[in-house]
């Protein structure tokens, strides 16, 4: 209970701050996880939506919200598949892979703050346990 505990008071602790950054590209979590994860593919910086929700862990209805608000702020793209003509994919554009790289090195500065009070050694044993825990979590899923 104190671990878990513990693990959820920071969580909510960490999330106003973290939410804040992306807030303040015009963006939301949810929105940030698209466009790093294309961020993540490297270039061309395109996806088909199934690799996207696959890798975001989310229902392709989820994951249409967040494309339609991206396109409409001019963030990504939705370009035809060159394999098939009716199949559309998700590129960044110029302005998507700006926002993204941006955000995402305020949220590493804003994330290296927060465990400012863990020397490399400590968050090495921290980022470990955690894995070896998450691991234990997905095994006693399936």
């Amino acid at each position: 209970m104190a671990i878990l505990g513990r693990m959820r008071w920071l969580i909510l602790a960490a999330r106003p701050r973290i939410e804040a950054v992306f807030a303040g590209y015009g963006l939301n979590s949810g929105e940030f996880d698209v466009l790093a994860t294309l961020l993540r593919a490297g270039s061309p910086y395109q996806l088909r939506p199934t690799e996207l929700f696959r890798s975001l862990m989310i229902s392709s209805g989820g994951l249409t919200d967040r494309l339609a608000r991206l396109a409409a702020a001019g963030l990504v793209a939705r370009p035809p598949s060159p394999q098939d003509a009716r199949s559309l994919l998700v590129q960044l554009t110029d302005e998507g892979r700006r926002r993204a790289e941006a955000a995402f090195r305020e949220d590493m500065a804003v994330e290296r703050n927060l465990l400012a009070g863990l020397d490399d050694r400590d968050r090495e044993m921290l980022s470990a346990l955690l894995s070896k825990l998450a691991l234990e979590f997905e095994a006693a899923e399936t």
